[in-house]
């Protein structure tokens, strides 16, 4: 399957600079979907803004975000204001810093995405920057605006090309649990009966350990649906009114109308 290009603009390190294009890494789109529907009309049903006192609909013209700092009192921002806060757009990847690879705990990774040259003429820079990373063992660090957010990213050499990943933010991290009593005592036997049994269930890895079960009951249940339904009849769409484009025969048209409602013989 294709990849869909989502981003384009220039990986930049000091004065080497490389047009390149972002592909995300994941997919939902093999993800079983479903729409809401009204039982009786089997129509889609639509949701809208309506407002919580008065129940009424809210054009997206009267619609804004507002920051709650007491009980029903909000400080309200419009969305330009929102915007001049953040990181400008410059399509630009430029790396600030490096880190030594495997420094960065798993749990800070967000979404990861491909990054590839995007012409012929960057894919020697692309390449010296990924090598110079390779090399020194070592990630870049960089700012950019994805997903309508301005997102701090990971850059680190895989194979031929070279993953970014979206990083999360400080806020967005739990700090970890209380860690357990480091003086337990563990049982040797016990610990040597475990470890045999943790290497007697280690095998290579295969992504057919990570398929979801409910995705596969649910595909094989749609099917199981979709063959005990008859087939529906098309709808019978009425013949189209072949027009003239005479104004005279709607005029007829409507002078027969006004008769037949009066009981009346239309005039000639």
């Amino acid at each position: 399957m294709a990849r869909q290009t989502f981003w384009k603009g220039y990986l930049k390190l000091s004065l080497v600079t490389a047009a390149v294009s972002l592909t995300p890494a994941t997919t939902e789109s093999n993800k079983v979907r479903f729409h809401v529907l009204n039982r009786q009309t089997k129509n889609r049903v639509e949701s809208h803004y309506v407002d919580s006192i008065t129940h009424k609909p809210v054009p997206e013209r009267d619609q804004v975000k507002g920051y709650p700092r007491g009980e029903d009192d909000y400080v309200l921002l419009e969305d330009e204001e929102i915007e001049q806060v953040g990181l400008e757009s410059t399509r630009t990847i430029e790396i600030d810093s490096f880190v030594p690879r495997g420094s960065i705990d798993w749990i800070w990774y967000d979404k990861p995405h491909f990054l590839a040259p995007e012409d012929k003429v960057g894919v020697e820079a692309f390449c010296v920057i990924r090598e110079a990373m390779k090399a020194n063992d070592v990630v870049g660090i960089a700012r950019l605006v994805l997903y309508r957010r301005e997102r701090a990213v990971l850059l680190e050499p895989l194979g031929k090309g070279i993953v970014l990943w979206t990083l999360r933010y400080g806020d967005e991290v739990r700090d970890p649990v209380a860690e357990l009593d480091s003086k337990a005592e563990i049982d040797s036997k016990l610990l040597t009966l475990m470890t045999q049994l943790v290497k007697e269930e280690t095998k290579n890895w295969s992504p057919a350990m990570v398929q979801d079960p409910i995705q596969k009951r649910l595909k094989s249940m749609i099917r199981g649906k979709q063959k005990s339904l008859k087939k529906a009849a098309p709808v019978q769409k009425p013949a189209p009114v072949k027009s003239t484009g005479n104004v005279i025969n709607i005029m007829d048209a409507l002078k027969k109308s006004l008769a037949a409602e009066g009981g009346q013989k239309p005039r000639q």
